[in-house]
């Protein structure tokens, strides 16, 4: 008779499987529940042939992917040396992983290739089991991404604000080397940005656009040509001559929250328990940082307590819940900023973000936080 599990984990995307590793260091028996779906909040097998989507990590991310073992070699993981931010009427602003004295301010990692990292991590840990179906167990983590099903099962209520856009996402190739610069535009309500792929030394980019909903069916149906076009018309010169080396895809966007993490038997973690707008690039590392969190408090938990009790888990939940917080309301209150295209808007940004490229403490702080220091 096989030995009973000490934790389900309700799927098996990043956040679960790393979550399953941490969990199995600690001799904990995991059973994780592989689910049918490529991203929770994005596109469909049917909508996308292949993966166009990639993460931006940060420091903190990558050591605990690198503990893992699960950190992709290059070029599939891209170092940022540096961002340029461009804003109404000339505003910008420009951040270096030298001004924080880090190797990069970030890195771009290919979404497929950071799951095969996981997959093999997982196949060769003997204390985790993939499953097709939930199993009983003295905790359950559902990490299922924001379409979860298992949230009305434990009764977390899920609310979402949802914003009159979507993003478009798709791979592009550059005729000039990227130079491990992420670029980003706040335009006429729309945020576009390009993230450097294919390695230090590369010319390809991801993209996100963030555009109204009207807006992102009109650029799916463009022809590859056309689709550049509009690209260029935004970015100019500034990223060379791009071509289009994807399909494309969307997806809605939404500012989104459980109401409660956890419960007598079971938490959330990732997209199940939070979702910010992407502008900031924040949303896997919030993820990958609840999973650090949620294990950790698990493996200091006191010797007679349970894995499933309440009070324990509140401990994870009062740790985490402040940081997605500010961070949700930081790209809302971005979102809500640059979503105003009159005049007055634009000149308090433009205003905005001359001062601020003028403070270089303030430049420093905002990017020691986006490296994850």
């Amino acid at each position: 008779m096989s030995k009973p599990f000490d934790v389900c984990i309700r799927g098996d995307g990043v956040v679960g499987r790393t979550l399953a590793l941490l969990l199995a260091r600690e001799r904990l028996r995991v059973a994780l529940v592989s689910q049918p779906v490529i991203t929770p909040a994005g596109p469909t097998a049917a909508e996308v042939r292949t993966d166009v989507r990639a993460y931006a990590l940060n420091s903190a991310s990558r050591d605990l992917l690198e503990t893992l073992r699960a950190w992709p070699d290059a070029p599939l993981a891209t170092p940022v040396r540096a961002m340029r931010v461009w804003g109404d009427d000339g505003g910008q602003l420009d951040f270096t992983a030298q001004s924080v004295d880090q190797e990069a301010l970030a890195w771009i990692v290919d979404v497929p290739a950071l799951e095969q990292q996981l997959t093999q991590a997982v196949r060769y840990q003997p204390q985790i089991e993939t499953v097709q179906a939930p199993v009983k167990a003295a905790l359950t983590v559902v990490c299922e991404g924001q379409k979860s099903r298992s949230r009305d099962e434990f009764g977390a209520q899920w609310s979402v604000k949802p914003y009159p856009q979507k993003a478009v996402a798709a791979r592009l190739e550059s005729s000039t080397p990227h130079g491990g610069i992420a670029r980003q535009w706040f335009t006429k309500g729309e945020i576009l940005a390009l993230l450097p792929m294919s390695g230090a030394d590369g010319n390809s980019f991801a993209l996100v656009w963030s555009v109204s909903v009207a807006r992102a069916s009109a650029l799916q149906a463009l022809a590859p040509e056309e689709f550049c076009a509009e690209l260029q018309a935004v970015a100019g010169q500034e990223v060379g001559h791009l071509r289009l080396s994807s399909e494309r895809a969307s997806w809605p966007l939404a500012l989104s929250t459980a109401e409660h993490w956890v419960g007598a038997g079971w938490a959330l973690a990732g997209d199940a328990a939070h979702a910010v707008h992407p502008l900031a690039g924040q949303g896997l590392n919030l993820g990958l940082a609840d999973a650090a969190c949620l294990a950790e408090v698990i493996a200091q938990r006191e010797y007679w307590r349970a894995l499933g009790d309440e009070k324990l888990l509140r401990r994870y939940e009062r740790a985490r819940k402040a940081d997605v917080a500010t961070m949700g309301a930081v790209t809302d209150g971005l979102h809500g900023l640059f979503a105003q295209n009159d005049g007055p808007w634009r000149a308090l940004r433009n205003w905005g973000m001359k001062g601020f490229a003028r403070s270089d403490l303030l430049k420093r702080w905002v990017a020691r936080q986006a490296a994850g220091l």
